[in-house]
């Protein structure tokens, strides 16, 4: 069905310019005074371009009284018509359509974001019976009931566990870059993934009443209550229709000459007016592209630069979202840290835990592949691993393995690590044939020029905000690394989007910058939502205004730069249109303009605001913090 409607949507567009090209070439015939037929060529762009814009300004007026821009360009055509001016009425309805055609192609594509939210939605729950388990939907999930989950698979609701550890990926609710360790009494919601470990569960919040359910309403309220920008032409259109009427009427009235009267009708005709806004709209979307900006929402970018403050998610947004090994140490003097690495690497070769694998994908990196197999293998789910390495028995895992096992001199790691810990880094302790042997320290990395694009974006006059589900430390050291002031950490979806509607209570419009499902709601209730395109979620794309394709962030203060160039472009254009308009008023009073003067007298101001929202292709922000 979406597909269809796309296909009929571009094929109006292909129409639309069918008939624009057809009525450019009877206008110039009819400018050149070629007439294979008894009537004026201009007619075709009359009934072509004309008639559609009169059915909608009587439409607008008998059903709501809705006076826009339209109206006046009708009273234009109508009189032009009336006295026998077919060249000046044809002309007129081919700029407003050409008009119309740009505002067209710069207004949103449909999105269907909260579809593919819907589709990672469970589909069946493992129902515990006295015989087994049985395969039910997860719709069919009442208050109460006992699930068991095996790995790879999706909670099916939200509960807590009864029995098992393991270890889920929070990252669909939360945006945590490190998947979280979950025992009996934890809680865990529905979407997120088990990694490992199987469990029992306890359903708590079904139907309707799931996390995952509540992201979706949250989406969906969240573009419901989102206001769009109304067109310029159209949001002085009843003054301009008002002064156009009465100085026609005046004009009439005091010099006795209807083609005066008509003359003003034409030169007050908006096209000038219509065409300023989307002329440098197109162009700025030409210009972000190059950028790598994906503008998805026509007015967007004059929504941003509206823009008080700008909050940025942590995970994939300022930071790339991988793990890396940090740090390395190890405290035996007899191991050193290189010796160290390869013990814990070889130790968690097969582990499927997310910090195993990072540490084994590092350790690769360095040109030197693992040739031992780790032996007698075993994972604990919530504590770490334990394999003996080239005779070695090895453990590496959490403080609590480590305490588990009685390792002694323990307490001096954790004193070691404490600092690591402040910052919010994962640490991995080893012990090697039951000694503290040492850690690795493993972080998520920090954008290349993230700290140089906050500044840049700071010196816009735009406050940066970091707006994110990782924990309070985590958040206030990658805040403190990129001199980000204002930190809001711990956040449900429900409290990003509590705190972007209160800003924008206050009158402080919000760009959300996010590349999780867990920001859509963000993303769409923010007065711009950008997303990162190559690693963000499709569902968070969907939900933005603005796609960042290649994830450079180093782009941001030009698009914002852009956007303010954009509107500085937009009311000079409007500013001369207008002034231009006045001046031909004045010509057309004194009967120095005729109505086929006056309509390419007002045509010169079109053909400026073009040319000139054209320079916006070439625009560079020069105060942009590059390398």
């Amino acid at each position: 069905m979406k597909t269809l409607e796309r296909i009929l949507e571009w094929g109006g567009i292909k129409k639309d310019i069918t008939l624009l090209i057809i009525s450019l070439i009877a206008l110039l015939a009819s400018l050149f005074e070629i007439r294979p037929f008894i009537f004026d060529l201009a007619w075709i762009s009359v009934i072509l371009c004309g008639v559609p814009i009169v059915l909608e300004a009587i439409i607008g007026l008998v059903t709501t009284f809705d006076i826009k821009a339209d109206v006046l360009v009708s009273l234009a055509l109508i009189a032009s018509l009336l006295i026998g001016e077919d060249f000046a009425a044809g002309e007129v309805a081919f700029i407003m359509q050409l008009g119309a055609l740009l505002e067209d192609l710069t207004v949103s594509r449909a999105r269907a974001g909260i579809e593919k939210l819907i589709h990672l939605t469970p589909r069946t729950a493992r129902r515990l019976t006295p015989v087994g388990t049985e395969m039910i939907p997860a719709s069919d999930v009442c208050f109460g009931d006992h699930l068991r989950v095996l790995p790879g698979e999706t909670v099916p609701v939200d509960g807590e566990i009864l029995s098992g550890t393991t270890s889920i990926n929070q990252a669909v609710m939360t945006g945590e870059s490190l998947p979280v360790d979950k025992g009996v009494g934890d809680e865990v919601s529905s979407g997120t993934v088990n990694l490992y470990g199987s469990f029992d569960m306890k359903a708590l919040k079904v139907g309707e009443d799931s996390s995952i359910q509540r992201m979706i309403r949250l989406i969906q309220s969240a573009d419901a209550g989102k206001a769009k920008i109304v067109g310029l032409a159209d949001r002085f259109a009843t003054w301009i229709v008002v002064i156009a009427l009465l100085a026609a009427a005046l004009t009439w009235l005091f010099t006795g000459e209807i083609i005066r009267a008509v003359t003003i009708l034409v030169v007050f005709c908006p096209c000038a007016l219509v065409l300023a806004t989307p002329t440098a709209i197109m162009a700025a979307i030409g210009n972000a592209t190059r950028h790598g900006f994906l503008v998805r929402e026509g007015d967007a970018l004059e929504r941003l630069s509206m823009v008080k403050k700008i909050a940025f998610d942590k995970t994939g947004t300022l930071t790339e979202g991988n793990l890396h090994v940090k740090t390395v140490h190890s405290i035996l003097p007899e191991l050193s840290d290189r010796d160290l690495y390869r013990l814990t690497a070889a130790a968690e070769l097969r582990s499927e835990h997310p910090l195993g694998k990072a540490v084994v994908s590092q350790f690769q990196k360095t040109d030197e592949m693992l040739s031992v197999s780790p032996e007698n293998f075993q994972m604990i789910p919530g504590r770490g691993v334990s394999a003996v390495v080239n005779g070695q028995a090895v453990l590496a895992g959490n403080g609590q393995f480590m305490e588990d096992y009685e390792i002694p001199s323990y307490e001096t790691l954790l004193m070691e690590t404490s600092s690591y810990r402040d910052e919010g880094c994962t640490v991995i302790y080893v012990s090697v044939s039951g000694k503290a042997a040492g850690f690795l320290v493993l972080s998520d990395t920090l954008r290349e020029n993230a700290a140089r694009t906050i500044d840049a974006v700071r010196a816009t006059g735009i406050s940066p905000v970091l707006l994110t589900g990782d924990h309070k430390n985590t958040a206030t050291h990658i805040g403190t690394l990129l001199h980000i002031d204002e930190i809001y950490s711990d956040c449900l979806p429900e409290e990003k989007l509590s705190w972007i509607e209160y800003s924008q209570e206050q009158h402080l419009p919000v760009c959300m910058i996010g590349d999780g499902i867990n920001d859509a709601p963000s993303l769409k209730k923010a007065f711009v939502g950008i997303a990162m395109g190559g690693i963000g979620s499709d569902i968070a794309v969907d939900a933005a205004d603005i796609a960042l394709v290649n994830d450079d962030i180093r782009e941001l203060p030009h698009l914002i730069a852009l956007s303010k160039k954009m509107m500085f472009t937009i009311k000079c254009n409007l500013t001369f249109s207008m002034a231009l308009n006045f001046f031909a008023i004045v010509l057309a009073i004194l009967g120095i303009l005729n109505p086929v003067v006056g309509a390419l007298v007002h045509n010169a101001g079109s053909v400026f605001v073009i040319i000139h929202s054209a320079f916006l292709l070439t625009f560079k922000n020069h105060k942009n913090f590059r390398n």
